[in-house]
C-alpha cells in the first residue's frame, strides 16, 4: 500500500473564526484527511506579534479547536494541537533565525503590513515570525502545505531554507510545494469587497463569524455593499461588481449553484431579494457547525484528550526532524 503524502496548516487563533475562514480553508482540509496524512494546528505562537488579550487568546484558541472538529475534521483520522503545545517549534524556529537571510525577511509583504496597522509594536517576532512558519512547516517533513496566494511568499522562503540548510549538511529536509486549492472561495469584507474579511481586524464591519447569531448574520448581509449600478442586476462581474461578485461567491458555496444558475433565479428580483437569500443560505450552512462547536465545548474532557493526544503525536514527529539539525549543526546531544 502506497504511504500517504503529508500535509500540514494552521491557523491563527487571533479573532474569531469567519465565514471567510470556513469558506476558505476549513471547508476542504476534511476532505484531505482521506487522501493524506494532515496536521492541523492552532498557530498560537504567531497570534502574539500582535498584542492579545490573555483570556480572548486561551478561549479563542479552545474554541478553534472545537470548531476544528465541528468543521468536520476526525481527531482520529488527523493530527489535531496547539502550536505552543509542541516546543520544538519555537527551537526550530530559532535555528532556522540562522539560516533565514535579513533580506528576504524585509521583503515579507506581510510584515510591511502588519507594520503599518501596528506602529506602536513593529517588535521582532513581527519580522522574523516568517522562520517560525518555515520550522512549522519542516519539522514534519511535509510534502504539500495548504496556502492562499497571500501565503505563497512564507512557503518560498521555507524552500530557500531547505536549499541552503541542505547545501551545507546534505539531506535534512523534505522540498514543501505549496498545496492552492482549485476550489476554495476567497470570501471578501461585505462592507469593503476590496478587502479579505477579516478574523483579526476589528475595524471590519462586514464580516461574518462562524458562531455569529442567525439575526446578526441576516443583518450583516441586508447591509452588505453590492454596487451603483443602475441595473441592481445580478451578474457575476468581479472587475465591475465586485460587492454582488463576493455574495454571489458566498451563495454559490453555500447551495452548491452555479453563477449562471444564481443568475437565473434571481432574474429581474434586483438585490433587495438577492441579500437576504444569500444570508439564510449562510444561516443554514453554519447552523449544525455552531450546534456541534457548542456541544463540542460543553466536554472540555474530551477537548482537553484531543489537544493532549495531538500534541503527543505531533511532538514524536517534530522531535525526529529537531534531533537531526541538532546533531548536523553541531549540538551534544541531550
Amino acid at each position: 500500500m502506497e504511504e500517504k503524502k503529508t500535509m500540514l496548516s494552521g491557523i491563527k487563533p487571533s479573532g474569531d473564526l469567519t465565514l471567510g475562514s470556513y469558506l476558505g480553508p476549513l471547508h476542504h482540509w476534511p476532505k484531505m484527511i482521506e487522501e493524506y496524512d494532515c496536521y492541523y494546528f492552532m498557530a498560537d505562537l504567531h497570534a502574539i506579534t500582535v498584542r492579545q488579550n490573555p483570556a480572548d487568546l486561551r478561549r479563542r484558541t479552545v474554541e478553534q479547536l472545537a470548531q476544528y472538529i465541528a468543521c468536520g475534521l476526525n481527531p482520529d483520522k488527523c493530527t489535531i494541537f496547539v502550536q505552543s503545545h509542541v516546543h520544538q517549534h519555537a527551537e526550530l524556529g530559532w535555528v532556522l533565525n540562522c539560516y533565514a537571510m535579513f533580506g528576504e525577511l524585509s521583503r515579507m509583504t506581510q510584515f510591511k503590513d502588519k507594520s503599518a496597522k501596528n506602529a506602536d509594536n513593529i517588535n521582532g517576532g513581527l519580522f522574523t515570525y516568517p522562520s517560525l512558519m518555515a520550522a512549522d512547516i519542516l519539522l514534519y517533513q511535509p510534502d504539500l502545505v495548504p496556502v492562499g496566494e497571500d501565503q505563497k511568499q512564507h512557503v518560498e522562503l521555507a524552500r530557500n531554507i531547505v536549499q541552503r540548510f541542505n547545501g551545507v549538511y546534505g539531506d535534512v529536509f523534505k522540498m514543501p510545494e505549496p498545496y492552492i486549492p482549485k476550489v476554495g472561495a476567497r470570501i471578501m469584507s461585505l462592507t469593503n469587497p476590496a478587502a479579505k474579511m477579516s478574523k483579526s481586524d476589528n475595524g471590519d464591519t462586514g464580516r461574518v463569524t462562524l458562531m455569529d447569531d442567525p439575526n446578526v448574520i441576516m443583518k450583516q448581509f441586508k447591509r452588505a455593499i453590492t454596487d451603483s449600478d443602475t441595473e441592481r442586476c445580478v451578474r457575476y462581474d468581479p472587475e465591475n461588481k465586485p460587492g454582488v461578485a463576493n455574495l454571489m461567491q458566498i451563495y454559490a458555496s453555500a447551495t452548491g449553484k452555479t453563477f449562471d444558475e444564481i443568475e437565473r433565479e434571481f432574474d429581474g428580483l434586483g438585490y433587495g431579494r438577492f441579500k437576504p437569500a444569500v444570508g439564510e443560505a449562510v444561516v443554514e450552512m453554519l447552523r449544525p457547525i455552531q450546534d456541534e462547536t457548542k456541544r463540542i465545548l460543553a466536554d472540555r474532557a474530551y477537548l482537553e484528550s484531543v489537544y493532549r493526544a495531538g500534541a503527543e503525536k505531533a511532538s514524536r514527529a517534530a522531535e525526529r526532524t529537531l534531533r537531526r539539525v541538532y546533531k548536523k549543526i553541531g549540538f551534544v546531544a541531550r
